[in-house]
C-alpha cells in the first residue's frame, strides 16, 4: 500500500534525522511531537450508550468511563531537503475492535515547489468538514471532543491517496483551495460484525479565505461504498415462514450499498482574536444507498477567555430525512438505525493550566426523540431521546 510505502521512507529518515542531528548539530531538520487525552465521561442514562463517533462499538452509560476520549498520538516530520518534507503519525483510540490498537493515521511525503503550492502523497487525514483533520487532537479544540451533531457522520480517519493545496495572497488576506483524492481506510462496527470501508474511493475539496481573524471555508466531499452492509446473514436467519428467499434478497438489493455515493456539502465560519472564540458550521449530507437516511446539521459555539480559562457555550441540531417506502419490517429496523433528530446545549470551560496542558469540563444536555439512535450503541426500547453527558479532560501536548 502507498501509505506503507511512504511510512516506511519516513521512519528511514527518521532514523537518518537522529543520526544527522548527532553528527552535525542540525536539529532543526527532525522533530518529533506529542499529543493526548486522558478523559472521562458519563451520562444519565441506562438505555443507549453515548459514543465519540461511530467508529466505536461501545460507549458510557452512566459509570464513569475512559474509553470515549482518552487518544495518545505521535508524530515526527523529517525535512529532508528545503521543500520536501516525510511526516508519520501514529494514533491509538479506542477502535472498532474494542482494542485501543495504535494505527497509523498519517503517513505522507510533502513536496512545495513554490510557497504558494504544496502537494502531499501518502495516507492523509481526512477534511470532509472544517477542523475534521485535527479532531483527535483534544487540545486543539475549545471542546472536549468535536460536536457530535455535527461531526458524528465522519467515520472517516484518513485516506490512501494525494491531494495538491494553492494558496494565493489578496492582499492582508488568503485564499486557499485544496483538492484531494483517495482510498478510503477503516471499518464501522455493526453489532457483533464490522462494516469495511476499505477500497472506496473519496474526492473532494475546498475553499479557504482567511480575513483577519475570520476564517470561512465551503467544501464537498464524496465517497463510493466499496462493499455491502454485512446484514445478510441476518436476513436469511428469519425463518423462510415469515420471509421468503425472494423477500430476502428484494430487500438486500434494496439496502445495497456497493457501489453507492454518499455526498458532503459543508461551510464553516471560525473567529479567534482576542478574548473571543466564535464557530458557526453547517452541513448537509446526502446518501445514495436506502440503508442510510440523509440529514442536515449545524452548530454555534462561543467562548471568552479570562486570564488562562475560556467558558462556552454551545448549541448543536440535527435532523436526518425518513426515506418512504421501508418495503418490510425488517427494512425498516435497517434503515431506522442511522435516524438522528435532536438538540444538544453545550455548557464548558477549559482551563489552559500550564504551558501545553489544558482540563476541561463539560456538559451536554441532550434532547431528542426516542427513534433519535444514531449513533448511540445498545439501545433499548426505553430510550426516550434525552440525556446528560458529563466529561472531564485532560488535554496535552508535547
Amino acid at each position: 500500500m502507498l501509505y506503507a510505502i511512504v511510512a516506511g521512507i519516513g521512519f528511514a529518515f527518521f532514523s537518518a534525522g537522529v543520526r544527522a542531528d548527532h553528527e552535525d548539530g542540525h536539529s532543526q531538520a527532525l522533530t518529533v511531537h506529542g499529543f493526548g487525552t486522558l478523559g472521562v465521561a458519563r451520562t444519565t442514562s441506562e438505555e443507549v450508550e453515548f459514543v465519540r463517533d461511530i467508529s466505536q462499538p461501545r460507549g458510557a452509560r452512566t459509570q464513569w468511563d475512559g474509553r470515549v476520549d482518552s487518544v495518545l498520538g505521535l508524530q515526527a516530520n523529517w525535512r529532508i531537503i528545503p521543500g520536501l518534507e516525510a511526516v508519520v503519525q501514529g494514533v491509538s483510540r479506542y477502535r472498532y475492535d474494542r482494542t485501543f490498537t495504535p494505527d497509523i493515521a498519517w503517513a505522507y511525503l510533502k513536496y512545495d515547489p513554490t510557497p504558494t503550492l504544496s502537494l502531499r502523497a501518502g495516507r492523509l487525514g481526512t477534511e470532509f468538514f472544517m477542523l475534521a483533520d485535527s479532531r483527535q487532537v483534544g487540545y486543539s479544540f475549545l471542546t472536549v471532543r468535536p460536536l457530535g451533531d455535527y461531526f458524528w457522520y465522519l467515520p472517516f480517519s484518513s485516506i490512501d491517496g494525494a491531494d495538491v493545496a494553492l494558496t494565493v495572497p489578496l492582499g492582508d488576506n488568503v485564499l486557499r483551495g485544496k483538492l484531494y483524492y483517495g482510498i478510503s481506510d477503516g471499518n464501522i462496527p455493526l453489532a457483533d460484525q464490522q462494516w469495511k470501508l476499505d477500497g472506496s474511493p473519496m474526492v473532494g475539496g475546498y475553499l479557504d479565505y482567511q480575513l483577519a481573524a475570520w476564517q470561512f471555508r465551503l467544501g464537498y466531499a464524496n465517497i463510493k461504498f466499496h462493499n455491502s452492509l454485512p446484514i445478510a446473514r441476518d436476513f436469511y436467519a428469519i425463518p423462510a415462514a415469515q420471509f421468503s428467499p425472494a423477500d430476502v434478497r428484494a430487500s438486500l438489493d434494496y439496502l445495497e450499498t456497493a457501489g453507492t455515493r454518499s455526498h458532503y456539502y459543508s461551510f464553516g465560519v471560525v473567529y479567534d482574536d482576542g478574548p473571543w472564540q466564535f464557530q458557526l458550521m453547517l452541513n448537509h449530507v446526502e446518501q445514495g444507498s436506502n440503508a442510510f437516511q440523509s440529514s442536515d446539521a449545524g452548530y454555534l459555539l462561543a467562548g471568552y477567555r479570562i486570564g488562562p480559562v475560556t467558558p462556552y457555550l454551545g448549541y448543536s441540531r440535527v435532523e436526518s430525512k425518513r426515506r418512504g417506502n421501508t418495503m418490510n419490517p425488517a427494512v425498516a429496523h435497517v434503515m431506522a438505525d442511522s435516524a438522528s433528530d435532536q438538540k444538544t446545549a453545550i455548557v464548558g470551560a477549559r482551563w489552559d493550566v500550564a504551558r501545553n496542558v489544558a482540563l476541561k469540563a463539560q456538559w451536554d444536555a441532550i434532547r431528542g426523540d426516542a427513534r433519535s439512535i444514531f449513533p448511540y450503541r445498545r439501545e433499548t426500547g426505553e430510550w426516550p431521546g434525552r440525556m446528560d453527558v458529563f466529561s472531564l479532560t485532560m488535554d496535552f501536548v508535547f
